[in-house]
């Protein structure tokens, strides 16, 4: 079944969401801040996705430039607050331990937003649809988090790594995923800045 370009934002806010309310509910059943903090990380990403999502069905170009700007500037607000988590979780926690099963299951959920997100940019990049820049930026946010709260599972799942090699693999893939966010962040608010250069020279290459 071939899955059309706007069928998959959606299917991306209902994993988004289904995310942040499985993350949530481990967060306070297991009083887990890691947990609650991804949870919440995830609802601010459906909130963002479900509002550009609006503004591609009935937005005009101004509200479009405008989701690409508070898009932008919460992307890096979010890696902030990522980089901070990522601190603790060295610190404090280094992952929770699931059954193998669950971890299968957990790594095909990641693996597929990875995929849909890819497929999605690339497509909507490959049309010119500036207006779902955004919802491709997103979507790439909402992967890089659940590879890295993957690996945080895999690595206390399976043996094989002492504790510090643990928390060293686990602050480099935080640093990572940190910087990645938030040259999202930084990358949609330039983008935002040519679109109006492009209202302007609409004959130019500009992204």
């Amino acid at each position: 079944m071939k899955i059309s370009t706007k069928s998959m934002p959606y299917i991306s806010l209902g994993l988004s969401v289904a995310f942040a309310v499985v993350n949530l509910f481990l967060g306070f059943y297991t009083k887990s801040w890691w947990f609650i903090t991804l949870g919440a990380y995830y609802v601010v990403l459906s909130v963002l996705r479900f509002a550009n999502l609006q503004i591609k069905k009935h937005g005009e170009a101004s509200e479009i430039r405008f989701a690409h700007k508070v898009t932008g500037i919460m992307l890096i607000v979010l890696s902030v607050c990522l980089g901070g988590t990522v601190v603790l979780s060295v610190v404090k926690d280094r992952g929770t331990k699931f059954h193998i099963i669950v971890m299968i299951t957990i790594a095909l959920y990641a693996f597929t937003k990875i995929t849909l997100s890819i497929i999605g940019l690339l497509r909507s990049r490959k049309q010119g649809a500036d207006s779902v820049t955004a919802l491709g930026f997103i979507s790439l946010a909402d992967s890089l988090a659940s590879i890295f709260a993957l690996q945080r599972s895999m690595l206390v799942s399976f043996e094989g790594m002492t504790e510090n090699e643990i928390q060293l693999f686990n602050l480099l893939t935080g640093i990572g995923v940190t910087l990645g966010v938030l040259a999202l962040g930084i990358i949609l608010l330039v983008h935002k800045r040519r679109l109006i250069n492009k209202e302007k020279h609409p004959k130019g290459v500009l992204f």
